[in-house]
């Protein structure tokens, strides 16, 4: 049995429909994906040693299956450069979130290297008609502003990856803008299919969140993801 089967099959097997990030992330990266560099931990000492591993500058994020939509609390912070500014920055979390939510339980704090590039969405959701869906289009916070999203049915071809490349209103921004170098679309197309494949290959998950997913000249990097079981009671 694979690595990724085996965690699909505990969190079943212990009722649980949403993986942790890091869950979600340990098995992408067992099945190739490129996931950017990522560490966890559960106290300050921990985060430091694991920040300076990957190396800055860094993104700090909260942990936690209570808290969806982690900026809107306090629970994201990029950019950091220093042990002393991350230090400062998780203080500062850590007071943001028991203001605002506090009866939230944190697992623990998301330590990543910071990427850059174009950020993009990736995902699937299971149609109770149609069957498993895969969703493209610009990510990050513009996702629910501009709701630039295209759609295929999985599994796709790559002849379906190139097109939903060229479909999103945002599109030129692919091909770079005020000087920026156009992203690697080779890797997106290998990316987009490798993900309608995954999906088809495990029909135990209902919902797929690769969001953002840094593009650029250099490639792609999966910064953060979410994936939701089917509930099976």
């Amino acid at each position: 049995m694979s690595e990724t089967k085996k965690l699909l099959k505990e969190a079943i097997e212990q009722k649980r429909k949403v993986l942790t990030v890091q869950e979600s992330k340990k098995m992408l990266e067992e099945e190739g994906f490129p996931v950017n560099p990522t560490g966890f931990g559960q106290n300050l000492p921990e985060i430091l040693t694991i920040a300076k591993k990957i190396g800055f500058p860094v993104a700090m994020k909260v942990s936690s299956e209570d808290i969806i939509h982690k900026s809107d609390v306090g629970g994201v912070v990029t950019g950091i450069r220093s042990e002393s500014e991350l230090e400062e920055q998780y203080e500062i979390m850590q007071q943001s979130i028991s203001q605002k939510l506090p009866n939230a339980k944190i697992e623990g704090i998301i330590i990543e290297k910071m990427e850059s590039g174009v950020e993009l969405l990736i995902g699937s959701t299971l149609d109770p008609m149609f069957g498993p869906i895969l969703a493209f289009g610009l990510g990050g916070i513009y996702v629910e502003i501009l709701k630039d999203v295209v759609f295929r049915l999985i599994p796709i071809e790559p002849e379906d990856a190139t097109e939903m490349l060229i479909e999103i209103k945002a599109a030129k921004i692919l091909n770079g803008v005020r000087g920026q170098p156009p992203v690697d679309k080779k890797a997106l197309v290998e990316l987009l299919i490798k993900t309608s494949n995954f999906i088809a290959n495990n029909p135990e998950i209902e919902e797929l969140d690769l969001n953002p997913v840094f593009a650029s000249e250099k490639g792609v990097s999966v910064v953060d993801a979410r994936i939701i079981l089917i509930d099976h009671e």
